[in-house]
């Protein structure tokens, strides 16, 4: 089993120290979108990205409002947490304030340089989505765990968000599926 990094949040728009790929990097790295408190998860999501974190290399986003960055209230009216944590221990631990990614999570994972990213977490058709697409144009190669994501009230078994990640991003797989690789 690898020794895991330190975890430590890294502000969005910081770029992250430059590293060498550690000596564990395996050809999958694990991205685990806003599983957190907040955002009340389900525990069957909560202890598949754990499974997924445990065993690659891993980072955590974790979703805090803040108006002045990403103006959801005046936008459509959500009240958001502005302070929460990741249900996911992870190797990396990241603040985000919008729906995608930031610039420290893809430099992060290209520095990893893995041949594919494995995403997970919530909500599938909005920050999930939003990741796939972020992760699709930077070149990491992202595949959707479609059974270690849970969508919204909109899509809450993630069956739309399936169909839009396969048809515009890349492939789905199983949780089972890449354990058994």
């Amino acid at each position: 089993m690898r020794e895991p990094l330190q975890d430590r949040a890294v502000p969005e728009g910081a770029k992250p120290a430059e590293s060498s790929p550690p000596d564990w990097l395996a050809d999958r790295a694990v991205l685990v979108i806003d599983v957190q408190p907040s955002f009340n998860p389900p525990d069957w999501l909560v202890d598949r990205c754990r499974a997924m974190a445990g065993r690659w290399p891993s980072i955590a986003t974790v979703f805090h409002h803040d108006e002045s960055q990403v103006p959801y209230s005046r936008q459509i009216g959500w009240q958001l947490p502005s302070r929460d944590d990741s249900l996911v221990r992870a190797d990396h631990v990241v603040i985000k304030h919008g729906y995608g990614p930031s610039q420290a999570v893809l430099d992060r994972l290209a520095d990893w340089r893995p041949g594919r990213v494995l995403v997970c977490g919530i909500e599938a058709d909005a920050c999930v989505l939003a990741a796939g697409f972020a992760l699709f144009d930077a070149g990491l190669r992202p595949t959707l765990v479609g059974d270690a994501v849970a969508g919204s009230s909109r899509d809450p078994d993630a069956r739309e968000t399936l169909g839009l990640w396969q048809h515009h991003i890349g492939p789905v797989t199983a949780l089972d599926r890449e354990l058994d690789r």
